[in-house]
């Protein structure tokens, strides 16, 4: 049994450039959801959220026609950067940043809306600005919530399938992932690999809700000091 370890440190890969992405985008969203009191919150909130419970293969297909040259975006940017995103390592990044946004957005609202408004309000009457409150008040006070989310990002990201399959394909090195390899395994009966590749993902699981319950109190009682 020969085996290849590209599908494991490419995914390894995604998950964390995925993770970091979302990690920067997320905050000012969720702050804003969280605190905002624009009369429409609610639809951007649908909007974002809506990967929860829609199919992957579907993400995937729309991004797929969104980044081909028969588009006019995905033409756009082959003639601007002669770069082609479908069937690429970025392709599947956008892909996996655009379904794992929910999982980190969630968690940080929680988290966000668990810190004490005594805080945000003395910040306010001393003339703190929103980005200082942010920085200085709100992610210091909710670092369980932001611990959690980014692990779940990280774990959803690993076990990616649909998303990746029908973005990027199963192209070696680039954009051929732990599950996609999987897949592959299983389709041509080599199940030793199949095994293989399972059993790690099966692992780095494990970890992640060991870590997830590790931190379920420190999250628990910050949840339960809120206001």
């Amino acid at each position: 049994m020969i085996l290849d370890f590209d599908p494991l440190w490419l995914t390894l890969k995604l998950a964390l450039l995925t993770t970091f992405v979302l990690s920067i985008i997320t905050i000012p969203i969720a702050y804003w959801l969280t605190f905002s009191s624009f009369r429409f919150r609610f639809v951007i909130e649908t909007i974002l959220n809506l990967p929860l419970v829609l199919p992957p293969t579907v993400l995937g297909f729309y991004l797929l026609i969104l980044f081909s040259p028969n588009h006019w975006l995905g033409r756009w940017i082959e003639d601007v950067f002669h770069f082609r995103i479908a069937f690429s390592f970025l392709g599947i990044l956008i892909g996996s940043v655009l379904f794992s946004l929910p999982f980190m957005l969630q968690a940080f609202q929680v988290g966000f809306s668990s810190v004490s408004r005594i805080y945000i309000e003395t910040a306010i009457v001393l003339g703190k600005s929103k980005w200082t409150i942010l920085f200085k008040v709100i992610l210091p006070n909710c670092k369980p919530a932001i611990l959690v989310g980014m692990i779940l990002t990280f774990a959803h990201t690993i076990g990616e399938f649909g998303v990746v399959l029908l973005i990027g394909g199963s192209i070696p090195g680039k954009t051929k992932v732990a599950s996609i390899a999987i897949f592959e395994e299983v389709e041509a009966m080599n199940y030793q690999s199949a095994h293989f590749y399972s059993a790690i993902l099966v692992a780095i699981s494990m970890f992640v809700l060991l870590v997830i319950f590790r931190y379920k109190r420190s999250l628990t009682m910050a949840l339960t000091s809120k206001k």
